[in-house]
């Protein structure tokens, strides 16, 4: 009943949008009676047209990238498809020299991969660059049956022996526990296509270190209250119609609720910005939006174990979980040097849930573990702007470059 709620609800709305959007002319809105046309009023009308979510996955966009200063093109292929999920590759065919391959994580928690579209377009420089591309729940067919957080690991698993030996791995946020148990499986199975190296960044490894407003809202109640409340049906126009999901308006709800004067803040900038004509400063707050806005569904068996297995009882940094009936032991791994990233500022994740992952693996030598702290950047900051740029990536970089 919640999703056909929330689809009703769309589809209300959904003509005052339409009205709003044809209501312009030229960037100015047609105003009749002979009223005088208004930067107020177009401004006004491009925020209603504005008001909604998508449920598709914007395009990665990315066409070019500089490898040695040099601008090559870049072509996004699809190396793996699978039903929850495709290995995208963005390949540069006129590169000759070997580049490092590297697996991009990404997060199953409300938003595409797309997300992490300046992380990629940064690892395009040195690196021959892999990311996972996760399915909107409510797209997939009950036929392709159910994915849980094993069903993740598994994944990235087949990924990883997709690209092959000699690649390497780097998560961000949520996935980080997911990696970190692939690659110890993996280690302990003596996978040839174990990676070389792991960058953890900003991930829960163990939530039991410095809680935050998030892993108190995961163990603030029972798993029950969890299914009772939050996971709802995929309605009947979509191809996973009658698929348990945890849908992706109600986790962006949630992100907003977290933030919520600094997203008001920001829509005021948007509509000053529009009133005056400012466009470049518009069409960056736009661009954010219309990624923030683009939400997934996620499967309810997925959705419900991480909450369970990771939130409340943190399996992994219990050394509990198990893996296809295998009790997962992070200290098999012996060849993969670890990287973990932490941001100063990162609400969500908090100091020390990431670097936990160094006393798991614990069979590492030093030489092949390294904790890098980002000061005064959040939880987005640690893979996307300019201190990821010019200050995490080179880390990133340099230890890829070492186990060459």
């Amino acid at each position: 009943m919640l999703y056909q709620m929330y689809q009703w609800q769309d589809d209300l709305i959904a003509p005052l949008r339409a009205v709003a959007r044809n209501t312009r002319f030229n960037g100015w809105p047609m105003v009749p009676f002979g009223a005088p046309k208004m930067p107020q009023l177009d401004a006004m009308m491009e925020m209603i047209s504005r008001f909604q979510l998508t449920h598709a996955r914007p395009a990665f966009g990315i066409h070019s990238a500089k490898v040695g200063g040099v601008k090559v093109p870049v072509v996004e292929e699809i190396a793996l498809d699978l039903p929850f999920g495709k290995l995208l590759h963005f390949s540069k065919p006129t590169v000759e020299t070997p580049q490092p391959p590297i697996l991009v994580v990404a997060p199953l928690s409300g938003h595409f991969a797309t997300l992490l579209r300046g992380t990629v377009e940064t690892l395009l420089r040195d690196h021959d660059v892999y990311i996972t591309d996760w399915a909107n729940a409510r797209d997939v067919p009950l036929s392709a049956g159910v994915f849980g957080v094993e069903d993740y690991v598994a994944y990235t698993i087949r990924f990883l022996e997709e690209i092959g030996p000699g690649s390497n791995i780097l998560a961000v946020c949520q996935p980080c526990v997911q990696t970190l148990i692939a690659v110890a499986v993996m280690s302990q199975q003596k996978n040839p296509a174990t990676p070389r190296t792991m960058t953890l960044m900003a991930g829960p490894i163990d939530t039991r270190e410095s809680p935050t407003e998030v892993n108190e809202l995961a163990t603030g109640h029972p798993l029950a209250w969890f299914e009772d409340n939050l996971i709802t049906t995929v309605p009947g126009r979509y191809a996973g119609a009658g698929r348990k999901v945890y849908p992706g308006f109600l986790q962006l709800y949630a992100f907003l609720a977290m933030n919520m004067d600094r997203h008001r803040t920001q829509h005021r900038r948007l509509y000053e910005h529009l009133v005056k004509g400012e466009w470049d400063k518009a069409q960056k707050i736009k661009e954010f939006y219309d990624e923030y806005f683009a939400v997934l569904d996620l499967t309810a068996e997925f959705y419900l174990e991480t909450i369970d297995r990771i939130f409340q009882n943190a399996e992994l940094a219990q050394g509990t979980f198990t893996y296809r009936g295998m009790v997962v032991d992070p200290g098999e791994i012996r060849h993969t040097a670890l990287l973990t990233v932490e941001g100063g500022r990162d609400d969500i994740c908090a100091l020390g849930q990431t670097s936990a992952a160094h006393d798991l693996c614990r069979s590492l030598r030093p030489h092949l573990k390294r904790h890098h702290l980002q000061a005064n950047v959040g939880h987005y900051g640690v893979f996307n702007g300019k201190r990821w740029e010019q200050e995490i990536y080179p880390v990133v970089r340099n230890m890829i470059l070492a186990m060459e």
